[in-house]
This record gives structure tokens, C-alpha cells and sequence, in this order.
């Protein structure tokens, strides 16, 4: 067994119970690995513990990587560009010897919230409901979160909200003919990555809007000054995203499914098991944005209800993952348009297929659209929290989320 997943779970325990300091003195590891553990933004992404497994050039995660983002060193070791990895998660699949692995980024959170006393909040994907223990509802979620010492807890479906009534705002500007179409740009790092990198020609198509989980940073962290936050999904590439340079003041730190499960088991917390500390804030459209389809669902029920009498209506084309997202965009590259909105989603299924998900895709996009049935408000501009929140956030009315730059704007 390789030595890294005893040292990242002694780790977790001495981050959990406050006794780091005593791991870094005491332990006889390899002095690399800790310190992917205690200073993880030092390091891509996606790092390599040991030596590999693989023919060299052109091996398996070479070859696997969408982005170009791995070369070999002079022993034919991969070497993981910080700058190019997105953290699709691609190589760590493809590694013979085991020995890629995404950044685990514990430590320097726990290290805020103990030992420094910094107000952290824990903002959760869409795709977290169900991820957990059965009876793990969002309002436990919440508790087992304070008692880990977080301030508080935040839906990032409620930032999908605001994203909605931005997209379909961009969408009913944009599109006047019936040649036109629009790239949705603000769900998932990956597509986002490959258009940058392979499509660059059709960036004028995206509008200029950052993803829910940067959305949710920046108000966090204009609402309440001095505030940290930190991401829970299931995505690797979440943990990219969030160092880009433009982004990167909004989420401190990310954390996988996984991961926070392991934090619960050291600290011997059961969510389900806690009150209910529930804050029923987003809409069915923003919680549908963990799964393939829910992005142009939402965007065309708004859009339906903001402009009841345009023309021209969304006809949207999804696809998910990344292979398929390449040949829809090859598509749309050759002239065969079609359709005038088209999302990708790097993983099959959408969020709730990510690399790092508790719950097989199937159950939880089954579990994502009953806690989307079950929402107060079925579109965004129907939700009193989003309208209140934006008026909070300096937003007038729900058109100036178009009116120049803002913190849910983005230049790709």
C-alpha cells in the first residue's frame, strides 16, 4: 500500500482534533507528501507520489489528459503543469502504479478555523444532496458543519439562481436572429477549460458570468468582510478553478465528497443524526444544476417568465462528458448550429457524476430532482431570498445583473 493515504489520514485526525503542529514535528514521512498536505497551494492540482508504473512517453495518463498538462521528466516520470491542469481527474483514473492524486487541501482549513479563529463558511454544491448518510438532509448538513467550528453553511444553488436570471438576461440581448446561439459558460470548469483552450474562436458566444461557486464566494465574502469560504462537491476541478487568477479571491479552499466524509469520521460526527438547521433558500432551477440539462432547463423556464413574448425561443443542446462535449463543440465549429444554447458538462451525467461522488449518478440525479420539486419557488425571479440578497448586494433590479462589470461578471 502506498504510504500516502495513512499520512493524508493522520493528517485529517491532527487537523480534526487541532494537533497539526505535532504532526509536522513528529513525523517521519516523506517530506515531499507533507508537504502537498500542509501547503497544498504550492502544488498543481493533481500531484505525483511516486515514481512510474508506465512505458513512459505517451503513458497512460499522458494520453488520458484532455488539456495537454503532463510531460516526463528525465527518468520518463509525469510532471503536472500547474498552470495547464484543470483537474479533470482524467490521469488519476489512468495511472498504473496509483500514484496520481488530487491536492488534498484539510490542513490549511482546519488551520483557519482553529488556529487562527477566521469566520469560515462551508458553501455546498448542488449535487450534495444525498451524498451523504440516508436522513443527511441540507439542514443537518448545516449542523454537522458548525460543529466542526464552520460559521455557517450556504447552497450554492441559490448563486445558480442569480446565474439563471443573468444567462437568460444575456440570452434574450444576444440572440435577435435565428443563426445566433450562446455557449452557457458559467457551470462547469472543465467545458469552460476546453473552450479556452481548443475553441477560443467561440468565446464571444459565452456571456460573461463566473460559476455559482465563485458567485457564492464573492457575496460571502462582501457580506461579511473578513470571511472564508470553502467549497464542497465532487469535483477536481473545483480545486483548479478556484486558484485562477481572476477568480481566485472568492473560495479560499475546496473539498471533495470524500473528503468531508473523512472529516466527519475523525471527528466522529453524524450528520444525520443532528438538528435541523434548515434555511430553505433556492429555487427548483438553481438546485437543478447538478445534473446534465438542469443549466438550460433553468435558463428557459426564466427566460419564459422574463420575456414571455420574444420571438425567438431557447432550443437547447446538451452534452456530458468530455469527449462528447469536444464532438458537440466540433459540431458547432463545422457550421451545424441547429440550436441557439448549448451546455456541456465534463462528467457523464452532469455534477452528480463527478470523480469524487458518494452516491452512483443515477440515485443521486433522482435525488437532485426530488429536492428540486420540493422547492418553495420553481424559477429565480419567483425566490424572495434572491431578490433580497441581490438588493443587499448593491443590485437594484434584476437587469442591472447585465448593466457593465459586477462580481458575477468574467471575461474569458
Amino acid at each position: 500500500m502506498h504510504p500516502y493515504p495513512a499520512l493524508y489520514e493522520s493528517a485529517v485526525h491532527a487537523a480534526v482534533g487541532g494537533t497539526i503542529d505535532a504532526l509536522f514535528g513528529q513525523c517521519d514521512c516523506d517530506p515531499y507528501q507533507l508537504d502537498c498536505l500542509l501547503h497544498p497551494r504550492r502544488h498543481p492540482p493533481v500531484v505525483l507520489l511516486g515514481p512510474c508504473g508506465c512505458d513512459g512517453e505517451n503513458g497512460g495518463c499522458q494520453t488520458a489528459c484532455f488539456f495537454g498538462a503532463i510531460s516526463r521528466d528525465s527518468e520518463g516520470n509525469a510532471v503536472v503543469s500547474g498552470k495547464d491542469c484543470v483537474g479533470c481527474g482524467a490521469c488519476i483514473d489512468a495511472c498504473e502504479a496509483e500514484n496520481l492524486t488530487d491536492i488534498k487541501e484539510v490542513v490549511p482549513i482546519f488551520t483557519m478555523i482553529q488556529k487562527e479563529g477566521l469566520p469560515v463558511y462551508a458553501l455546498i454544491a448542488p449535487a450534495t444532496i444525498s451524498q451523504f448518510s440516508p436522513g443527511t438532509t441540507p439542514g443537518r448538513l448545516r449542523s454537522a458543519f458548525k460543529a466542526l467550528g464552520f460559521t455557517g453553511m450556504i447552497e450554492v444553488a441559490l448563486f445558480a439562481d442569480i446565474l439563471t436570471l443573468k444567462e437568460a438576461l444575456e440570452f434574450d440581448a444576444a440572440i435577435m436572429r435565428d443563426d445566433d446561439f450562446m455557449l452557457t459558460s458559467c457551470c462547469c470548469p472543465l467545458w469552460v477549460a476546453l473552450i479556452r483552450r481548443d475553441y477560443r474562436r467561440l468565446i464571444p458566444h459565452m456571456p460573461p458570468s463566473v460559476s455559482p461557486m465563485v458567485a457564492s464566494g464573492r457575496a460571502v465574502k462582501k457580506l461579511f468582510p473578513g470571511a472564508k469560504t470553502v467549497f464542497i462537491g465532487p469535483c477536481i476541478a473545483k480545486k483548479a478553478e478556484a486558484r485562477q487568477e481572476d477568480v481566485a479571491e472568492a473560495v479560499d479552499y475546496v473539498l471533495t465528497f470524500e473528503e468531508t466524509q473523512a472529516i466527519f469520521r475523525a471527528a466522529h460526527i453524524e450528520p444525520e443524526t443532528l438538528k435541523e438547521d434548515q434555511r430553505d433558500h433556492s429555487s427548483a432551477a438553481g438546485r437543478g444544476y447538478a445534473r446534465t440539462g438542469g443549466v438550460s432547463e433553468a435558463v428557459r423556464e426564466t427566460l419564459g417568465r422574463l420575456r414571455p413574448k420574444r420571438r425567438i425561443p431557447l432550443g437547447a443542446r446538451q452534452a456530458d462528458g468530455m469527449r462528447a462535449c469536444k464532438a458537440m463543440l466540433e459540431d458547432l465549429k463545422s457550421g451545424a448550429f441547429g440550436t441557439n444554447f448549448w451546455e456541456g458538462m465534463g462528467c457523464e451525467g452532469g455534477c452528480v457524476g463527478g470523480p469524487k461522488i458518494l452516491t452512483d449518478r443515477k440515485t443521486a440525479a433522482k435525488n437532485v430532482a426530488d429536492y428540486a420539486g420540493r422547492a418553495a419557488s420553481r424559477a429565480p425571479m419567483d425566490n424572495a431570498y434572491v431578490l433580497e440578497l441581490l438588493r443587499r448586494l448593491g443590485f437594484t433590479t434584476i437587469e442591472s445583473l447585465t448593466k457593465g462589470r459586477n462580481m458575477f461578471t468574467r471575461d474569458f
